[in-house]
């Protein structure tokens, strides 16, 4: 996300996003078996990201408007998606990344299912755009257990979801 906390600019744009070569993205990834993210950051994922990149993650996407049959390899949930991903939690696996999709982060958050936050701040103020996370029902405590800080100016940070507080 940019400083003033949005993950895409107006119009879904994020050629502000600084591409730092010292952040180990496959690392980052490796950690990771299941990405669950919203249509608008799986249209950008499914042109942008390399094919041998997908071939080791489950996707899973959380839309209304995707055709299951037009998506092989790939999950599509119109509904129940809090259900689905409680579901996803109990498997056996490395973690869940949600990976983009405020709306989705919100809803998720509010349901109690996110565990941790872990965020890139990109030097750069944006003033408008699509922000981190929707206003919703829920505010919970963070502790933050982890941060690092790149030569390009990235800051990544890791919050630990303490529980939910209204």
């Amino acid at each position: 996300m940019c400083l003033d906390g949005f993950i895409a600019g107006v119009h879904g744009d994020f050629a502000w996003i600084v591409a730092d070569p010292t952040i180990d993205v496959t690392a980052l990834c490796a950690e990771f078996d299941t990405f669950v993210m919203g249509r608008n950051t799986y249209e950008v994922f499914r042109k942008d990201v390399p094919p041998d990149f997908k071939t080791d993650k489950r996707v899973v996407v959380v839309s209304r408007t995707l055709k299951p049959e037009e998506h092989p390899g790939v999950t599509i949930l119109c509904e129940g998606v809090e259900e689905a991903v409680a579901q996803l939690k109990q498997e056996s696996g490395k973690d869940i990344w949600l990976f983009g999709g405020g709306v989705l982060f919100r809803a998720l958050l509010d349901a109690g299912l996110v565990d941790m936050i872990e965020v890139a701040v990109i030097p750069i103020m944006l003033g408008e755009g699509i922000p981190i996370l929707p206003a919703g029902k829920h505010s919970p405590p963070l502790k933050l257990v982890n941060h690092k800080i790149y030569p390009s100016g990235v800051v990544m940070l890791g919050y630990e979801v303490l529980g939910k507080s209204e």
